[in-house]
């Protein structure tokens, strides 16, 4: 099984920028799609970002497209969001996940989850 271990959260003035980071250990996961998402409180968990196996292909939600970028580098095992020109709206907690692939990943992820990391901005 895999874990999936997420840092790089904190508090940030809006405006301002972040980097999550993933590592996933247990089992490799180059074949796998990553991806992230978020859960407000009072919310739901809402798909934020994917990946593919490769990082040829990326999917972003209508609210960070153009302000986040996923990325990941196989050699690590490591997944990443750089999160810029954050907004007091993507204060959330922030799950890393990895899925077949990103369809799955995003409609219907059932992969392993990461603990979790709060993302914090100030207006």
């Amino acid at each position: 099984q895999v874990q999936l271990v997420e840092s790089g959260g904190g508090l940030v003035q809006a405006g301002g920028s972040l980097r999550l980071s993933c590592l996933a250990s247990g089992l490799p996961v180059s074949s796998a799609a990553m991806g992230w998402f978020r859960q407000a409180p009072g919310k739901e968990r809402e798909f934020v970002a994917a990946i593919s196996w490769n990082g040829s292909i990326t999917n972003y939600a209508d609210t960070v497209l153009g302000r986040f970028r996923i990325l990941r580098d196989n050699t690590k095992n490591v997944a990443y969001l750089q999160m810029n020109n954050l907004k007091p709206e993507d204060t959330a907690v922030y799950y890393c996940t990895t899925d077949d692939n990103i369809p799955k990943l995003k409609y219907s992820p059932s992969g392993s989850w990461g603990q979790g990391m709060q993302v914090t901005v100030s207006s």
